[in-house]
């Protein structure tokens, strides 16, 4: 996902929740200036050709049928308490995506044992960066960012935890993506999780496009996301 791409679904986002460019671009700026070094992403060859599980963390990932989902793909990238779910069950992330807002804990110990976070800095997250980033090993953090990629600072697209690992799969060039533990309709959300929910399904849906791939997770949905901001190739 080249920036310019990505850009005009960006300025859409903005202005639908009416989010602060530069707001965000202070988070990637803050994030760049605590890392003296940071996670080369080609460290993440296993995702290369694999068939990768983007986990969510709703509440389906409890379920015997995602868990065995997990297990059964060839790494994971795995969004924000996920990580702890999934660990609660015995079963070990590849990477995590977060924006810091849950289970710090979790994002310095993973950096610790070896295992990539892709720590995202966005206008509201200044302070969980400025308390978390210097406590993990910075050289297995990845910093992102959904403005302009500036350093260190990566853009592989997306907007939630959930489809932002997503992309990162899809730009380490896996091979398949299946999904656990999404639930778009989940009614214990609130209004505005609801519509960031909204979101991340209309970009899968531009993500499936790009790789012509079907994710299962949109069967039965599609014709009901509105895809006026994500420019999807009509069939």
């Amino acid at each position: 996902m080249e920036f310019d791409e990505w850009e005009p679904v960006y300025e859409a986002i903005l202005r639908d929740f009416g989010y602060d460019r530069a707001g965000d671009e202070r988070g990637r700026d803050l994030l760049a200036s605590l890392l003296e070094t940071a996670f080369d992403p080609a460290g993440l060859s296993k995702i290369r050709g694999a068939t990768v599980a983007v986990a969510g963390a709703g509440p389906s990932l409890e379920t015997e049928r995602a868990l065995e989902r997990a297990r059964a793909a060839d790494a994971i990238v795995a969004a924000s308490t996920a990580v702890d779910t999934l660990a609660s069950h015995g079963i070990d992330v590849d990477c995590m995506v977060t924006d810091l807002d849950k289970n710090p804990d979790t994002v310095v110990a993973l950096t610790e044992r070896g295992v990539p976070v892709a720590v995202h800095a966005h206008g509201d997250n200044l302070e969980a960066i400025r308390r978390v980033v210097p406590d993990c090993d910075v050289s297995h953090v990845l910093p992102t960012t959904q403005a302009t990629p500036r350093g260190p600072v990566r853009n592989y697209g997306g907007f939630t935890d959930g489809d932002r690992a997503a992309f990162l799969a899809d730009h380490l060039d896996a091979a398949s993506l299946t999904f656990v533990g999404w639930d778009f309709d989940d009614p214990a959300v609130d209004p505005v999780k609801a519509r960031k929910l909204e979101w991340a399904e209309r970009l899968l849906y531009w993500l499936e496009s790009r790789r012509d791939e079907r994710f299962a997770i949109l069967d039965g949905r599609r014709d009901a996301i509105d895809t006026d901001a994500i420019p999807v190739a009509e069939p």
